[in-house]
């Protein structure tokens, strides 16, 4: 029979290692060799085993004393083995959670017979709650002006019969002695082992109830459907979020709520377009507007008002007015209006119209543009 490794060197620490070292060592040695993460290595299995062993002596005072002392022939009758020792291997202090979760997703109850190692401890503490995205339509108006929206939402609560606690006239619970938490001894095909499960009497609370709430079936919170009311500030845009807090999803073993989140989607609006902070309106020109010039009244956020429209305007030119676009107290800017002008031509035209235009092209109307383009396309020629 081969001779035993030295446990320290097993776990590569040194002699004089803390007991944090040798845990640490120990949970990389187990991800290391563990035969469900390792099945191409065939020495996988016996590496665990033995990195097993060696931590069942070196994370016990008394055994590693005995072990510095005297060598392996001081721990022989209860290190014996490793998995299947007589005593088994106690691993209920141990945190496999990073190790496993891997393999079984967080919750090890997999093909090699592991079932919680550490694990009762955390399903008992109080967890909070995970947050709720929700989405909510606004008008265009609305976002820009601020308003207030009442919605109903399904909300999870303390419970008002019982105040949050479950039941009435508490004591520790028999089973887990107030603890949240029962070990157990699980046979693996590795051995076995001493495991922590959250108990089954009092769900982790550690505490069970004479009689349970009536209201709430023990759990302390009860689900309601809510109006809520919520106060939308001006100039949101679509993608934003509004976070309320404690309407979310319930936290577990009296854990706080999770915070609900509304994302708004904004409607278009027939004539303002919106970039950020700033609106665009597309004004339209006759012909005769543009050639000449005008004061033209133009729709605004904050009513109408007039503005110079300079000779010769193009299709496309802009106009800029100052402050009059998206005033957002979500972010505490204010934005500015840009006209775009489009100049139409008239598709109809009456018999006295058609004169007027025909008389008017036989006068020298191009500019210095279209001058150069025809004298271009004669050259071309």
């Amino acid at each position: 029979m081969a001779s035993k490794r030295d446990y320290y060197e097993v776990l590569g620490v040194d002699k004089g290692a803390s007991e944090q070292e040798i845990k640490s060592a120990f949970r990389k040695k187990a991800k290391e060799f563990h035969p469900d993460l390792n099945k191409d290595n065939p020495d996988a299995a016996e590496k665990f085993k033995e990195a097993q062993e060696a931590y069942s002596v070196l994370s016990d005072e008394s055994k590693r004393k005995m072990y510095d002392q005297y060598g392996h022939a001081g721990v022989g009758a209860g290190a014996q083995g490793g998995f299947g020792g007589a005593q088994g291997f106690d691993a209920s202090d141990f945190d496999f959670g990073d190790i496993f979760e891997s393999i079984f997703g967080g919750g090890f109850s997999g093909a090699s017979g592991f079932s919680g190692f550490g694990g009762g401890s955390s399903k008992s503490r109080a967890s909070r709650g995970s947050d709720v995205l929700m989405r909510m339509d606004v008008t265009f108006e609305e976002a820009i002006y601020g308003c207030e929206k009442k919605f109903n939402l399904d909300v999870v609560e303390e419970c008002d019969e019982c105040h949050g606690v479950g039941g009435f006239d508490s004591k520790k619970c028999d089973t887990c002695h107030g603890s949240g938490t029962v070990t157990t001894q699980q046979q693996t095909i590795l051995g076995s082992f001493m495991s922590k499960t959250t108990c089954p009497d009092c769900g982790g609370r550690g505490k069970t109830f004479k009689t349970k709430c009536s209201e709430c079936g023990g759990q302390g919170k009860v689900r309601k459907n809510k109006r809520l009311t919520i106060n939308i500030p001006a100039g949101i845009n679509t993608g934003d979020r509004q976070r309320i807090s404690g309407k979310g999803n319930p936290g577990s073993n009296g854990g706080e709520n999770g915070d609900l989140y509304i994302e708004f989607v904004v409607s278009e609006h027939k004539y303002f377009m919106r970039d950020d902070d700033d609106i665009y309106l597309e004004v339209p020109l006759t012909v005769t507007e543009a050639i000449f010039g005008c004061k033209k009244e133009i729709p605004t956020l904050y009513g109408n008002v007039k503005i110079n429209v300079a000779s010769g305007t193009d299709s496309g030119d802009k106009q800029r007015i100052r402050g009059k676009g998206v005033d957002n107290e979500y972010r505490r800017h204010k934005g500015d209006m840009y006209i775009v002008f489009k100049v139409y031509t008239p598709k109809k035209l009456s018999r006295e119209q058609k004169k007027l235009i025909e008389k008017l092209n036989e006068t020298d109307l191009g500019t210095s543009e279209i001058n150069d383009f025809n004298k271009f396309v004669k050259n071309n020629s």
